[in-house]
């Protein structure tokens, strides 16, 4: 169990708060009763009854130990589970893995069901569209002004392939079948409320014949098969990414624009959002991801895009079924309809379905040409295909003016304008794929590219001045550094090949389908400089500086680690300085992405620091902006260039995860602007976009925070005192986290040894290998792993180590002491980052439990090594716990996030059996005597405890 600090006397308010609780939460838990009960009848069913009952005597015991802190319980279940068989064992983890799936839908469906019963009751939720226009109305920000801040606003969630995401597809598709049964459940049940309560007749018969398809569908999960037999391609993952659109994105999206336009009347509401990817382009450390796998991300891309507008297009046809002889046609809709090659006398007096089966026919000709793929209806051949997107928008405006024409606007809402707005904003390439590498790639190539052609033999060896001077020399010469007929090395061709199909590329499926050039740990100058070198190489940037030459792809930097972070602003400041430069980036449409790090930094020195810094360097990156669009730069004339933050947020608080609205609201005054892209990494794109509702849940909380961020006015400046409290905590934390991480000896031994990493690693979650270079070392792990692994054995390090010591050296003791202290919770009440820092690391710590981390412990070997850390760990939990009661006046952990800590309390019981038995597998496996069987039980158990904690990576 947790440790917590000084437990609050009971008080009959909070008596009375969680017996309202406990009424709201009865459907929660009779779901998951029914859940378990299934479950329980596939296992009797499927593996007998001893098996059943032995994971129902496992699951008593560990109620009893989690519950009530019963210590011969915990005994016995410790008992229990080293009697186990490696079968027994896997099928008991297989048993409590399928629960915390199932435990996961019955949250879902509880939050959505809260939500609506919030909604008919007039109550909005923090976060919502209506919550966030309702403030900005009371604040007198007019719908036309939000109009105009929209039309200049740019909101995208990227999703990314980083390897968190241990659910198969299979699995998430037979999950999604058993959350829409559970909301037909609720459905049944609304319907028969007018007699009392009681269910009539026909829902008693509905409900039973819901129950026996429930049951369908857990036994179908419990004869999937969880895990991977091989590692995930990158096809593989693109298919995954891919899945969620027809979920959630192609009909959601349309549908929270109609929902704003409605709530916004007096015109349209420009398309500011859209969906972003890496999967297919994101070469950094994956040599997977080639020329090719671009290719075929953008071209399934453009097929699931074209294949949603076409099926929309032949369902309108279906409804528009309006005849010459009763209503009157416009001339447009009569030249669009004459166009057709649809000739059939059945439709020769229904203008509008003879047009639409022309417009069917062309985006049927454009699916051919850009993905290969065959229309699935084909009421005509496939006719000429449109040369964009914009061209088949303008056929619908035909169709929408002649509606509006004849008083349908009714009907043009229906179906049509959402049609037009999933073209508008999905195009026929479905989401900007960005490219990502690391600056050491791009030093290497230009490095060759320089040597071949004989202007430099040793680049690498330049100074960062020369280097800069060198290549604004070749980019602006008109001659080409490779040399025709000279073989370069393969990593240069591959980089070489990524750039020019890059090009053919956005020649075919457009401009929108690839913008950026993310370059990974930016450190200079010359880092961005030759990524636009290797643009003019191969034809994507087609002139020369010099000459007005403008890039094809954006070049974004992307800060990772401390150091980086804080020297980003005087870089891009030494970057805009040089000649061309500013001129360029505006000639392209003068915006420059920024990415920032979240999950390097966080490894690098703790949450807070990590936090702290990308703070500051947002605040230094924006004044730079401002400067440079109202003074210049040395040399250079007032360049007004808009600024993006990217934030590169991982699932885990460890890597930046965390509520995306606070996130968005906790960023310094003037950084949002209505810009901001941020990465939907590993699990927790499932968990936000498995399910449509939850999924347009999670774009609106993107929408209201910019919105809020962006228009209300500006709260009162932050005092300079806090930010050198700020600046003194990020310090102390840095120290304290370093100095058990980067400089204790025998820390990396302990980290393998107490941690499922070296067993992650041989899971098959991702194309990405675990590491950048030789395993074993903590500095070479990537920041997926590293926070994956800590989440796994319950310590959560990552997302809260160093603040407890930061407080405690702050305040001190003696005079002052309460000063200080006031001066922290005055901090926490009024400064949303402080605040928002501190919600994540108390979510964090509530996720952690220190009994189960001390059973990780002991698979040491060193039992010297291990008592000295793990005493060292427990102690900074303790002062970290400590520091949050001081600070929020809570001593209970989520004490303001009862959703999360009801989350907890239902679901964490059932975690703890798969921890306690991949403890003991993991020591078997180890020993080198277990065989696949335990290697098996073992992959299970991460899956179930990752389903389980939900944001792990």
């Amino acid at each position: 169990m947790p440790a917590t600090v000084d437990k609050p006397a009971p008080s009959p308010r909070r008596d009375a708060a969680s017996q309202r609780l406990r009424r709201i939460d009865q459907p929660l838990v009779e779901d998951i009763r029914l859940l378990g009960r299934l479950l329980g009848e596939v296992i009797r069913d499927q593996d007998g009854a001893a098996a059943y009952d032995t994971v129902e005597r496992i699951r008593l015991l560990a109620v009893a130990f989690r519950r009530d802190a019963d210590l011969q319980s915990e005994q016995a279940l410790e008992q229990l589970l080293k009697s186990l068989s490696d079968d027994q064992t896997v099928s008991v983890i297989r048993a409590f893995t399928y629960f915390s799936h199932l435990a996961n839908l019955a949250e879902d469906r509880h939050h959505i069901r809260r939500r609506q019963a919030r909604e008919r009751a007039g109550d909005q939720q923090e976060g919502s569209l209506d919550v966030a226009l309702a403030r900005l109305r009371w604040n007198g920000v007019l719908p036309q002004t939000v109009r105009e801040a929209l039309a200049h606003s740019h909101v995208s969630p990227v999703l990314t392939a980083h390897p968190t995401e241990v659910q198969r597809k299979s699995i998430l598709d037979a999950e999604r079948g058993i959350a829409q049964l559970l909301a037909q459940r609720d459905d049944i049940r609304a319907r028969s409320q007018g007699t009392g309560g009681a269910l009539d007749a026909v829902a008693t018969r509905e409900i039973a014949a819901n129950e026996l398809q429930l049951k369908a569908r857990v036994m179908q999960l419990w004869h999937t098969r969880l895990l991977r037999f091989s590692r995930l391609t990158v096809a593989d993952e693109i298919e995954n990414a891919l899945s969620y659109y027809d979920t959630t994105f192609l009909r959601e999206i349309p549908r929270l624009y109609a929902n704003l336009e409605r709530e916004l009347p007096g015109g349209p509401v420009a398309s500011f959002l859209r969906m972003g990817h890496w999967v297919g382009g994101d070469r950094d450390g994956n040599p997977q991801v080639t020329a090719d796998t671009l290719a075929l991300a953008l071209r399934r891309q453009s097929e699931v895009a074209l294949r949603h507008l076409l099926t929309e297009v032949h369902h309108l046809g279906m409804e528009l079924s309006h005849s010459a002889r009763l209503v009157s046609v416009p001339e447009p809709l009569q030249a669009l309809a004459a166009a057709s090659p649809d000739t059939s006398e059945h439709r020769q007096d229904e203008p509008y379905r003879r047009a639409l089966t022309g417009i069917y026919a062309r985006l049927a000709a454009t699916l051919k040409a850009l993905s290969g793929g065959e229309a699935a209806r084909h009421a005509l051949p496939p006719q000429n295909p449109y040369l964009d997107c914009a061209d088949f928008v303008r056929d619908l405006r035909i169709i929408e003016d002649a509606l509006l024409a004849q008083h349908g606007e009714v009907l043009a809402d229906l179906r049509l304008r959402p049609l037009i707005r999933a073209a508008q904003v999905f195009g026929f390439h479905l989401a900007t794929l960005d490219l990502r590498q690391h600056a050491q790639r791009f030093e290497a190539v230009v490095a060759e590219l320089l040597a071949t052609a004989k202007l430099e033999p040793a680049y690498g060896a330049l100074d960062e001045a020369a280097r800069c001077r060198l290549l604004l020399s070749c980019l602006d010469d008109r001659r080409a550094l490779r040399v025709p007929g000279h073989a370069y090395s393969p990593d240069t061709e591959s980089e070489l090949a990524v750039f020019g199909a890059a090009r053919e590329l956005r020649e075919r499926y457009g401009a929108q389908a690839l913008r950026h050039h993310i370059v990974s740990h930016t450190g200079s100058v010359s880092d961005l400089l030759e990524v636009l070198l290797l643009q003019k190489e191969t034809g994507l940037l087609p002139r020369p500086l010099a000459d007005g030459g403008v890039p094809g792809l954006m070049v974004v930097p992307l800060f990772e680690t401390i150091d980086d972070l804080r020297r980003a602003a005087p870089l891009l400041r030494d970057y805009f300085a040089l000649p061309g430069i500013a001129s360029m980036v505006q000639r392209a449409g003068g915006e420059q992405e920024v990415m920032l790090g979240y999950s390097e930094s966080n490894k690098d020195a703790g949450l807070f620091t990590s936090n702290w810094t990308i703070h500051r360097a947002s605040v230094e990156l924006v004044a730079l902006f401002d400067t440079l669009a109202r003074d210049g730069l040395p040399g250079v004339p007032a360049t007004r260039i808009r600024l993006r933050m990217f934030h590169g947020r991982g699932g885990s608080v460890g890597r930046g995860g965390g509520p995306s609205y606070d996130a968005i609201l906790a960023q310094p005054e003037g950084t949002v602007r209505g810009q901001i892209r941020l990465t939907e990494q590993g699990e927790v794109i499932a968990s936000k976009y498995a399910n449509a509702d939850i999924g347009r849940r999670n774009l609106e909380t993107l929408v209201a925070a910019t919105l809020e961020a962006t228009l209300l006015p500006p709260a009162k400046p932050i005092p300079a005192e806090w930010h050198e409290v700020a600046e003194r905590l990020s310090q102390a934390s840095a120290a304290s986290y370093r100095a058990l991480v980067h400089e204790t000896p025998g820390f990396d031994r302990y980290f393998f040894g107490a941690t499922p990493i070296r067993e992650i690693a041989e899971l098959h979650i991702g194309s990405r290998p675990a590491t950048r270079g030789a395993p074993g070392r903590i500095e070479d792990l990537r920041a997926v792993p590293w926070s994956f692994s800590w989440s796994q054995c319950r310590v959560t390090l990552p997302g809260w180590f160093g603040l407890g010591s930061a407080v405690h050296d702050y305040l001190g003791e003696g005079p002052g002491r309460e000063q200080r202290l006031a001066l922290l919770k005055s901090m926490h009440r009024r400064w949303p980052f402080f605040r928002t820092v501190v919600a994540n690391i108390d979510m964090v710590l509530a996720k952690s439990d220190m009994a189960l981390a001390r059973r990780y412990a002991d698979l040491v070997d060193d039992e010297a090594l291990r008592q000295r850390i793990f005493a060292r760990i427990e102690a900074e939990w303790q002062r970290t716990a400590q520091a949050l009661q001081l600070i929020t006046g809570n001593a209970q952990r989520l004490a303001d996030n009862p959703s999360l800590a009801r989350s907890i309390h239902h679901r964490f019981p059932y975690i703890d059996p798969l921890h306690h038995l991949q403890v003991e597998l993991m020591r078997r496996y180890r020993s080198g005597l277990a065989g696949e069987r335990v290697q098996l039980g073992i992959h299970l158990s991460i899956n179930g405890i990752a389903a389980g904690l939900r944001n792990t990576g």
